[in-house]
């Protein structure tokens, strides 16, 4: 196979010419900086799909699903998902390698509130930046399939990085019974759930079975499209949100609204995410429960 040169290649390459250098990986390449390719378009990302049971575990690396923001480091800086500039302090970044990157901004399990709040911001917090990693899982850059670019970035992290950078932990799969196990053990510590790396995937743009997230209940976005008026205790306030989903459904989220979010609610035409669990008969999505607005940098 041509694949087991090349991944011997990435293998010869001193790990610290990686991330000084520009002796890149045999099939990677340093990343294109996002002013270069027309100001804020969305980077080409693979996206994640839903596991099923059925599908072959053992063909997967598995690592935690991260509750943080989406981010790709184009070698210069970083961009969300939807092609925003994320403004991070110079410190941050410094000594970062000039390889793409692929990863999420994370504080820690259950902070995506605090930590969205810190990468909003145009002047950044270089205090608050402080306790922000940024945890990469991928090298979007090589054109080697998923176990080559896990060896190269292995390969990059076996030298010291810089605190702010970090490696997710892969394991490999085994079956649907051990990885039900695995997620169990990461919900009871407070994680997310899941994500399943195809090892044999080349890295490529759109939503499929290359990658694929689990998490104990599916989660999905809609947008506002009323505010609908409370009753009894709630009157004078927004008893449920009118949405409508991607694929043109409309049904109401009332469950999960705090009261300070019912005084005020994400305003119509915004995007909000909701959790759920199946479909109704008539394709309505089951006990959703509202969750919280969908920012920008996700």
């Amino acid at each position: 196979m041509l694949l087991r040169p090349l991944l011997l290649a990435v293998l010869l390459v001193p790990a610290s010419a990686l991330a000084t250098t520009d002796a890149w990986p045999v099939g990677c390449t340093p990343g294109a900086p996002i002013g270069e390719r027309g100001g804020e378009a969305p980077p080409a990302l693979t996206l994640a799909g839903v596991y099923r049971r059925g599908l072959p575990v053992a063909d997967y690396w598995v690592s935690e699903k991260l509750d943080g923001v989406r981010a790709y480091w184009d070698g210069r800086r970083l961009v969300s998902r939807g092609g925003r500039a994320i403004v991070a302090p110079a410190q941050f970044t410094a000594g970062w390698p000039r390889l793409a990157l692929d990863g999420e901004l994370w504080m820690g399990r259950g902070t995506f509130d605090r930590l969205s709040g810190i990468v909003r911001r145009q002047r950044p917090d270089p205090d608050a930046w402080r306790a922000v990693r940024y945890m990469v899982f991928d090298l979007p850059g090589c054109g080697l399939d998923f176990d080559g670019r896990l060896a190269a970035l292995r390969q990059l992290f076996a030298v010291p990085q810089p605190a702010s950078l970090q490696l997710i932990e892969q394991w490999r799969g085994r079956d649907h019974a051990h990885l039900m196990m695995r997620l169990r053990r990461v919900v009871a510590a407070g994680g997310e759930g899941l994500m399943l790396h195809r090892a044999a995937a080349p890295y490529r743009a759109g939503r499929g079975d290359d990658l694929l997230k689990l998490k104990p209940y599916l989660d999905a976005e809609a947008r506002v499209i009323a505010h609908l008026p409370g009753k009894g205790r709630l009157r004078g306030m927004v008893g449920a949100l009118l949405v409508e989903d991607a694929e043109g459904r409309r049904f109401r989220l009332g469950s999960g609204l705090s009261d300070a979010e019912r005084q005020a609610p994400p305003p119509v035409g915004s995007w909000v995410t909701f959790r759920y669990q199946g479909y109704t008969g008539n394709g309505i999505p089951r006990f959703a429960r509202y969750l919280r607005v969908r920012t920008a940098e996700e």
